[in-house]
């Protein structure tokens, strides 16, 4: 589907951390090493609350309809850009810093899909939306891999 509305890619990206959130449960419920387990659920419970947090933008409570409903042309970004769903599929590592990497890499590529739709924005409450979501990417990148540190040094 080459036309989407802004919402479409919102669920896109909400059912991406539902699915980066089981990928680590499952990697931390098969694995025998205690911090590896803990890290691997601190990453699923971080994922499942950006899904909550993209999810809860469709509640009444936001106020972000007018750009809910804007339809973009983004044929080569959207639905599922190839970096993203490669991570998605990649099996997990048995190192604490392996798995620091491909989640920083997974925030960084969605936070560059944000700025990518912000930089395309028809209307400034849509360019301010994506701007917002690519902010927190990169806030949730920040204190990932300081969280990560921490379980290194345990």
């Amino acid at each position: 589907m080459r036309y989407n509305q802004v919402k479409d890619f919102v669920e896109w990206a909400a059912d991406y951390h539902g699915r980066m959130a089981r990928q680590y449960r499952a990697a931390a419920d098969s694995s025998d090493q205690q911090r590896l387990v803990m890290a691997l659920t601190y990453l699923a419970d971080s994922e499942l609350r950006m899904k909550t947090g993209l999810e809860a933008l469709f509640s009444d409570g936001f106020n972000h309809k007018e750009v809910l409903e804007i339809w973009f042309d983004d044929p080569n970004d959207f639905p599922q850009p190839p970096a993203l769903e490669a991570l998605a599929q990649q099996t997990m590592a048995d190192s604490i810093d392996e798995l620091t990497r491909v989640a920083v890499e997974s925030h960084r590529k969605l936070q560059d899909l944000y700025e990518h739709r912000a930089s395309r924005a028809k209307i400034e409450p849509e360019e301010t939306f994506f701007n917002a979501l690519a902010e927190g990417h990169h806030a949730e990148a920040r204190k990932l891999v300081t969280s990560m540190q921490e379980f290194e040094d345990i």
